[in-house]
């Protein structure tokens, strides 16, 4: 297993590259992208999404905004609070970076049958469930 991830996680980096991202700011970028429009989550939100704590959220903002790849605004439900929202760009990016992202596993999943694939969606989805249940 650690000798596919490190493959797959080359895959990843090289689709995120050819459009200048790094895998934690594609991570970001999808998480605001799976929000569906208007694209925006609070940060808090955005740490359960990523599985990184609070001050490390609050960098990758903070570069990814410097970057124009989302803004902050106000949250109209909570004063103090604010809400992460996907640029134009921001969601060019991720879009762009996903569909590389894609084809590099098409290809790799091509070395399998349809019936193998589907398969190995099943036995991944059991692997990964305890995890998706694990909260915090």
């Amino acid at each position: 297993m650690s000798r596919l991830a490190r493959h797959l996680d080359r895959a990843r980096r090289q689709a995120f590259s050819e459009h200048s991202l790094e895998p934690w700011e594609f991570d970001v970028l999808t998480a605001l992208r799976r929000a569906g429009a208007p694209y925006q989550l609070s940060p808090g939100q955005l740490l359960t999404q990523t599985l990184v704590t609070s001050g490390t959220m609050t960098n990758r903002i903070d570069r990814l905004a410097k970057k124009g790849l989302v803004e902050r605004l106000p949250d109209p439900n909570d004063r103090r609070g604010v809400l992460v929202r996907l640029t134009e760009e921001g969601r060019d990016r991720a879009d762009s970076s996903l569909a590389e992202l894609l084809e590099q596993e098409r290809a790799i999943l091509a070395e399998l049958s349809p019936a193998q694939q589907a398969e190995l969606a099943n036995l991944l989805r059991q692997l990964t469930a305890p995890f998706d249940n694990v909260s915090g």
